[in-house]
């Protein structure tokens, strides 16, 4: 697996880019797939952060996210891994632009 990071133009002011997570490989299901919908974003305090593809829920103010990448074990540690290896591939891909 990789990750796939896409510049947009036009894009929301704290937009830092999108990723993609494409599947490499000879075989198996995933193998010339993408899973597109990540997106880094700068916080109003500069930090960049990462969000999941999702879909929102709920009635009137009340409303909650249903990520659609889930861990299997059900735990944040999981995704919170995930996040953390796209803005480590978001840093390398910086450092190697300058």
């Amino acid at each position: 697996m990789r990750v796939v990071l896409v510049e947009r133009e036009n894009a929301p002011e704290r937009l830092v880019c999108e990723a993609e997570i494409v599947f490499e490989g000879e075989s198996g299901p995933l193998s010339g797939m993408k899973l597109v919908g990540f997106s880094l974003w700068r916080s109003p305090e500069g930090e960049v952060y990462v969000t999941f593809p999702s879909r929102p829920f709920g009635s009137g103010s009340d409303r909650k996210f249903f990520d659609f990448l889930r861990s299997v074990e059900g735990t944040a540690a999981d995704a919170r891994r995930v996040k953390a290896w796209i803005l480590e591939q978001f840093r390398a891909s910086r450092e190697l632009a300058a």
